[in-house]
C-alpha cells in the first residue's frame, strides 16, 4: 500500500529528532553501496585466481562467464526498481541484502563450473545492479535542494567502504582461503547489512511523517515523472550517455591499467599503484566541489564540466612516457569521476522527482552494467585490430567532448502538473 501518512509511532520519534532523518539514509546508502563488493569486478578479482585454480577453469573461460553473468545479472535490475517505488527502500534493502547474502554464501559451495555460473550470475545482478539502485534510491527518496550534498557526503563515505572491505576480505582470502572469506561477505550481509537496514533505514520523509527537504525553486509544485516520461526528454538520453560512457572507459583503463602502462614504457607495477592512489586521492576533493557546487549551478552545466575534464585525460593518456605524464593523467581522470559520480547520483531524482526514482535509475543502471561490462573487451579489440589503443582514447575524447557540449546546453524538463508523490508507508 502506499501513502504519505505516517504512522502515529513513527511519526513521533522521527519526526521529533533534532536533524533531518535523510542524513541517517546516507550512512545507511553508503553501507549498501559498499556492500556491493562480491557483485563488482575488484571484489570478485579478490577471489578470482584461487576459485579458478579450484574448479580448473581457464582464465579466458571465466572472463566469458563473467561477461554473461554482467549481461544476464542486469535483467534483475528493472524489476528492483518498481519494487522500490511501490513498497520502499527499507523492505527491497532487507529483500535484496537477504538475497545477496544468501547466494554469496551458495557461491561459496560452487562444487563446478555450472555451479559457478548460477551463483555468479545471480551475485552479479543482485550486486552490482540491484542493491546498487536500493543505495542511491536511499539517498534520492529524502533529498531534493541538498541532492548535491548529499550525494557528495555519500560518496566521501564509499572512499572508506569500498577499500576498507577489500583489505579484510584480502587478507581472509590469504589466511583461510576464498571459500571462507567469501562465506564471511555473505554472512556479514545476512546478519549486518539485513538488520542494519531494518533497524535504521527509512524509505521516505512523507512516510516518517517528516516534512521533505524542499525543492529547488524552479520546481516546487512539480510533478514527479514517470520513467516512461522521463525516457521521452532529451536530457534523459544526454545525462545516460555521459554516465555511461564515463564507466564504460573507467572500467576499461582501471582493469587494465597495468598492461597499459607497460604499453607505454613504463614499470606496470610501480606505475599501476601510483595511477590507483592519485585517482583516489584527486576523486575525494572532486566529490566535495561537485557537491557544494550542485547545490547553486545547474547539474548539467556541472556533468558537462567533468566530462570535458574526462576528455582531457584521455587526449594526455597516449603522450605519457613518464610517471609524471601517467600522474597527470590520473589526476584530470580521477578528478572527472569524482565529479561525474556526484552528479550521476543526484541528476535524476533531482530532475525527475522522487516518486518513480526506483525505476528511472534501474533503467540508468542496465544500461550502466552494459557499459562497464563493454568497454575491456572495446578496448581489447582495439588493441587486436590495431596493435595498440591510441584509436581507443582519442575516439572516446571525442565523444566526451560532444558530450560534454550536450549536458552543458541541455535543459532539464518542465514538470508543471502539480500531482501528489505517492511514497510508501512505513508498515514496521
Amino acid at each position: 500500500m502506499s501513502s504519505e501518512v505516517a504512522s502515529p509511532a513513527t511519526r513521533s520519534w522521527i519526526a521529533g529528532l533534532p536533524f533531518y532523518y535523510g542524513w541517517v539514509n546516507v550512512g545507511i546508502a553508503a553501507v549498501a553501496m559498499s556492500a556491493t563488493l562480491p557483485g563488482r569486478t575488484y571484489g570478485l578479482g579478490l577471489i578470482k585466481e584461487p576459485l579458478r585454480a579450484e574448479l580448473g577453469i581457464s582464465d579466458l573461460r571465466f572472463n566469458v562467464i563473467n561477461f554473461w553473468a554482467i549481461v544476464v545479472g542486469a535483467v534483475c535490475v528493472i524489476p528492483i526498481g518498481r519494487a522500490i517505488d511501490k513498497f520502499g527502500t527499507r523492505l527491497v534493502l532487507a529483500v535484496v541484502g537477504a538475497a545477496l547474502g544468501a547466494c554469496v554464501l551458495l557461491m561459496s559451495r560452487a562444487a563446478d563450473e555450472a555451479e559457478l555460473v548460477v551463483t555468479l550470475t545471480l551475485v552479479r545482478g543482485l550486486g552490482q545492479g540491484a542493491l546498487s539502485v536500493v543505495a542511491i534510491a536511499l539517498v534520492g527518496k529524502w533529498f531534493r535542494r541538498r541532492a548535491g550534498a548529499a550525494m557528495g557526503a555519500f560518496t566521501l563515505l564509499l572512499a572508506v567502504g569500498f577499500v576498507a572491505p577489500i583489505f579484510v576480505v584480502e587478507a581472509s582470502v590469504k589466511s583461510a582461503g576464498w571459500r571462507a572469506a567469501w562465506e564471511g561477505v555473505g554472512l556479514a550481509l545476512l546478519l549486518g547489512l539485513v538488520p542494519l537496514g531494518l533497524l535504521f533505514a527509512r524509505s521516505s520523509p512523507e512516510s516518517c511523517g517528516v516534512p521533505p527537504d524542499e525543492p529547488a525553486l524552479e520546481t516546487q509544485g512539480a510533478a514527479s515523472m514517470t520513467v516512461w516520461a522521463a525516457l521521452a526528454t532529451p536530457s534523459f538520453w544526454v545525462y545516460t550517455s555521459a554516465a555511461t560512457v564515463f564507466n564504460l572507459i573507467f572500467s576499461a583503463l582501471t582493469l587494465d591499467n597495468e598492461l597499459l602502462l607497460q604499453e607505454h614504457g613504463l614499470d606496470g607495477k610501480q606505475a599501476n599503484g601510483l595511477v590507483l592512489g592519485v585517482l583516489m586521492v584527486s576523486g575525494l576533493p572532486a566529490n566535495v566541489i561537485a557537491g557544494a557546487l550542485a547545490r547553486h549551478r545547474p547539474l548539467g552545466k556541472l556533468l558537462g564540466a567533468g566530462v570535458a575534464i574526462l576528455a582531457v585525460s584521455l587526449l594526455i593518456f597516449p603522450l605519457v612516457t613518464t610517471l609524471v605524464g601517467a600522474a597527470v593523467y590520473a589526476t584530470l581522470l580521477g578528478a572527472s569521476g569524482g565529479i561525474i559520480t556526484v552528479i550521476y547520483f543526484a541528476v535524476y531524482g533531482h530532475t525527475y522527482g522522487r516518486a518513480h526514482l526506483g525505476s528511472i535509475q534501474a533503467t540508468v543502471q542496465v544500461l550502466s552494467v552494459f557499459a562497464s561490462a563493454s568497454g575491456p573487451v572495446l578496448l581489447s579489440f582495439v588493441r587486436e585490430q590495431n596493435n595498440g589503443t591510441a584509436l581507443f582514447f582519442y575516439s572516446f575524447a571525442g565523444i566526451a567532448l560532444v558530450l560534454a557540449v550536450a549536458a552543458w546546453g541541455v535543459r532539464p524538463p518542465a514538470r508543471l502538473i502539480p500531482v501528489p508523490e505517492r511514497e510508501s508507508e512505513e508498515v514496521w
